[in-house]
């Protein structure tokens, strides 16, 4: 059902040791507010830029502050294998080693179950890996990834969960939803560190009912945010889209929501429009990698020869490092000779263009404005790749 607007303006505050979740604005379904971690506040609408192996590929943690990043992702399965867990705990945990003072939220491996298919097998207590690195073969169950994140120390974790490919027929949905509640509750009760928040993650494919049930499970047992998982991983984005406007508002709303693995501009507003606090995404900086840059007036691929002698910024309307110091042609060229500047001037670009958007669209929230903002955001010129999510 849809929230009216602004009835969640007020909203309970949920707490959990020193995690909570403060509602501070609504305007219809679109949210406003702040996460408050052990490393520091998070204003939502937040974008969690990817650092899979502890660390944004090519950015370091000043330039991500200056970009305006206040939370980052990292992931429980490619830190297990490398450099190890007990490694990351003796090296202080995620923050002391990253040197990243922020907030932290670690995945916990349920993603590498879709993406990693070909070298799992899956049972009800858990999965194995077979390392995509040396063939070495790893077990993961509910247990031992809770293990892990808390000894990772990140100021959010997830719980493991079985995403299926979209699309999927009704068995195998519902297998999965059957094995994410099982091990959600599992993950709980192995959770040894109350200063880490603890997410349950919902399945269900487009079943907005068969979501509605691993939800209603997923209360019952108890967490300090619910995230939407198994999308962005085959459908159509109208299909994710319309998924998103009959469900999220279900979701509850003194928790935060976060949806997983999405995606471009046009996904995330359309996402915050449901009522979606919190994303993650490769886009930027695999895109970045690649001499695509997002702007306000659509995507740019620099390595086109339109750009060959610009003397333009990527985008006259951002003040970031790369826009304030550099011209397209000469990104450009770097792109062409193969310097791996240019991959890190347009990632740092593209992670300071999210963290913008979601600050305009805190503002359009908080000035009760959001319907005509996310009209004129969505009218403007498509973009330019397609969606990518995987681990970086």
């Amino acid at each position: 059902m849809d929230a009216s607007p602004g009835s969640e303006a007020h909203a309970p505050v949920a707490a959990a040791g020193v995690f909570r979740f403060e509602l501070q604005a609504a305007d219809g379904r679109a949210r406003a507010g702040v996460l408050h971690t052990p490393h520091g506040a998070v204003e939502t609408p937040a974008f969690m830029p990817v650092g899979t192996r502890a660390t944004v590929k090519s950015l370091t943690p000043a330039q991500l502050r200056e970009a305006g990043v206040q939370i980052v992702l990292a992931n429980t399965y490619h830190l297990m294998l490398r450099p190890g867990a007990e490694v990351v705990a003796q090296l202080g945990g995620l923050h002391a080693m990253m040197a990243w003072e922020g907030a932290v939220l670690t995945d916990s491996g349920g993603y590498q179950v879709y993406s990693l298919a070909d070298l799992r097998q899956i049972d009800d207590d858990g999965v194995t890996f077979r390392s995509h690195i040396d063939g070495s073969l790893h077990r993961l169950t509910p247990e031992s990834a809770v293990q892990i994140q808390n000894q990772l120390g990140a100021d959010i974790i997830m719980v493991l969960d079985e995403c299926p490919p979209l699309p999927a027929e009704p068995p195998a949905l519902e297998a999965a939803v059957r094995r994410t509640v099982a091990w959600a509750a599992r993950c709980k009760a192995a959770h040894t560190r109350s200063e880490q928040a603890l997410y349950g993650i919902v399945q269900g494919g487009l079943d907005a009912a068969l979501r509605r049930a691993c939800l209603a499970e997923l209360v019952e047992v108890g967490f300090d945010g619910y995230a939407l998982g198994g999308l962005s991983v085959g459908e159509p984005p109208p299909q994710m889209y319309e998924l998103l406007d009959r469900f999220v508002g279900e979701m509850p709303a003194s928790r935060p929501r976060y949806l997983m693995g999405v995606g471009t501009p046009a996904d995330l507003v359309h996402a915050v429009g449901a009522g979606i606090d919190q994303f993650d995404c490769v886009l930027p900086t695999r895109n970045g990698r690649k001499g695509y840059a997002f702007t306000r007036h659509g995507t740019l691929r620099l390595r086109n020869a339109a750009h060959r002698v610009s003397r333009e910024p990527i985008d006259s309307d951002c003040a970031c490092y790369t826009c304030r110091h550099f011209t397209r042609g000469y990104l450009r060229h770097l792109f062409l000779s193969g310097e791996l500047l240019g991959g890190a001037l347009v990632s740092l670009h593209n992670v300071a263009f999210y963290q913008a958007l979601m600050r305009e669209m805190r503002a359009a929230i908080t000035a009760q404005a959001w319907a005509a903002w996310q009209r004129a955001f969505l009218e403007r010129p498509a973009e330019g790749p397609n969606n990518e999510k995987d681990s970086e």
